[in-house]
């Protein structure tokens, strides 16, 4: 009977205590308790659970204080999220929650390839319902530290064997070997390249909720039975939509959101055994790292990236790696390093331009314009750390002309070109050159009013708030400071 009901441990006896959380989301439900054991049973059939099979005697018993075993739990969190239209916890119902904490709120997360579509499905499905209201954002805590980095360490560590199917799933493989085809299949990457896009001319905001639901929509396809190279594509997929959740995310200023969607893009990779593309995501983590003001973490996630991926990684993401790692220095205050790390950038991009083998399309990013850019930033950080250094400014300016000049023909990358638009701005400034600073940050704010992105609004506004501190009393400072007001009023944008 429980192997069939799918029920677990119960309290004994007069311990025993009706649920009265489950029973309140049940009545406001306005379902008979034969209407929700048909729901649980389809959706526990959708899942390959073929095992479950609930009636209502077993409703009766969980209102009464049974609590069932996973993934009952789970399925009965989904149907009365669905319900309602907001999430409703398995805590909510007064269940036990297998794993709950770290599923939820951390990132110390299990590596195995049903959890790891359990836990993306459940995270996307949150976030599409919630993200419009702000709620899940908050109900995330940032990890830093040994927190964050000794988990990310079990990436490298090789997977078990996949375990034989049991016989139920064998025996629905056998009767349908997966509805996908290899039309559908390419379709599906197509449309992952597609968003990207979209996110490199319009910026995160825009497009980030149709990736989230994307994202959903390929974790239902992880959940059918299907052929061993179809999976391992799928994963491949769920990581880069995962990924690219997360760096839109980071875009926008969701930043404990967009760690979780990265941390999740990294054991979906691994699920795909794409080391290259594992490296690509710790490097996002890395620039997030950088942008929150945690350098040594950024360098251990690249060290990380650059470990995993040493006899794998085309000479791109090896440039894109080494240029992260630059950035790395730079903000702990490692001049020499740094610079080391720039020239092995440099070096190995050359190597990328020879390579005459395809590319992934997440790395086509890294362009002669990004190298650049990413290496000029490197020196102007090292300007900041080392007490606005006119010298290390000197250094920044020609490499950052150069990254500019050609982003202004690559209308694909428009929020880059801004980004580096706002950069030379900073350069000019530490140059003590306020007046052509102005007329950069001006080019960057009428791109920033085509970009949803807040991370470029947000340099724009830092910019010329150092404009004002040091210029204040200069007339293209005062314009510029009322054109921002005009242009980029402080305001909320719905994600």
């Amino acid at each position: 009977m429980g192997g069939n009901g799918g029920s677990g441990t119960t309290a004994t006896g007069t311990d025993k205590r009706p649920n009265e959380l489950l029973g309140s989301w049940f009545v406001r439900s306005g379902w008979s308790k034969g209407e929700l054991a048909r729901q649980v049973n389809r959706r526990a059939r959708q899942l390959g659970a073929n095992h479950i099979s609930t009636d209502t005697s077993r409703v009766r018993r969980w209102l009464d204080g049974e609590n069932p075993r996973e993934p009952i739990p789970r399925i009965l969190s989904e149907l009365f999220s669905e319900r309602f239209g907001c999430v409703v916890a398995v805590e909510d119902l007064g269940l036990r929650a297998a794993h709950r904490s770290p599923s939820v709120s951390g990132v110390d997360l299990p590596w195995t390839g049903p959890q790891t579509v359990a836990l993306i499905s459940e995270f996307s499905r949150s976030d599409l319902m919630l993200a419009r209201r702000g709620f899940l954002g908050t109900s995330l805590v940032l990890s830093a530290g040994p927190t964050l980095i000794e988990p990310m360490q079990r990436w490298l560590v090789p997977s078990p064997a996949t375990p034989r199917a049991e016989p139920a799933a064998s025996a629905a493989a056998s009767r349908r070997p997966g509805r996908l085809s290899q039309p559908e299949l390419d379709l599906l990457e197509s449309t992952t390249v597609m968003f990207r896009q979209w996110d490199a001319q319009c910026g995160g905001g825009l497009r980030r909720k149709a990736v989230v639901g994307q994202l959903h929509e390929v974790t239902d396809l992880l959940q059918e039975p299907q052929p061993e190279a179809t999976t391992r594509r799928l994963f491949k997929v769920a990581a880069e939509l995962a990924e690219l959740a997360g760096w839109m995310s980071y875009d926008v200023g969701l930043q404990p959101t967009a760690q979780k969607y990265f941390v999740l893009a990294l054991h979906a990779a691994k699920e795909a055994a794409d080391r290259p593309l594992g490296s690509y995501i710790l490097s996002s983590m890395s620039r997030q790292m950088i942008h929150l003001g945690r350098p040594d973490d950024a360098l251990e996630l690249i060290h990380l990236a650059q470990y995993g991926s040493r006899d794998c990684a085309s000479p791109r993401t090896q440039s894109m790696l080494y240029a992260m790692e630059a950035r790395a220095y730079a903000n702990m205050g490692q001049p020499g390093k740094c610079k080391r790390a720039v020239r092995m950038a440099e070096d190995t991009f050359e190597d990328a331009e020879e390579f005459d083998e395809p590319e992934a399309d997440w790395i086509r990013f890294f362009s002669e314009a990004e190298l650049h850019g990413e290496n000029s930033h490197s020196f102007r950080d090292l300007a900041y750390v080392a007490g606005r250094s006119p010298a290390y400014a000197s250094l920044a300016e020609p490499v950052m002309q150069k990254a500019v000049d050609l982003f202004e023909k690559d209308a694909e990358h428009q929020r880059s070109y801004a980004l580096n638009l706002v950069g030379m701005g900073t350069v000019h400034l530490l140059r003590r050159e306020p007046e052509q600073s102005t007329v950069l940050v001006r080019k960057a704010l009428t791109i920033a009013k085509k970009v949803r992105s807040e991370r470029v609004n947000t340099r724009i506004r830092k910019t010329v708030d150092t404009a004002v501190r040091d210029f204040g009393d200069l007339a293209a400072v005062i314009e510029l400071t009322d054109q921002l007001a005009i242009d980029l009023p402080e305001t909320a944008e719905a994600v």
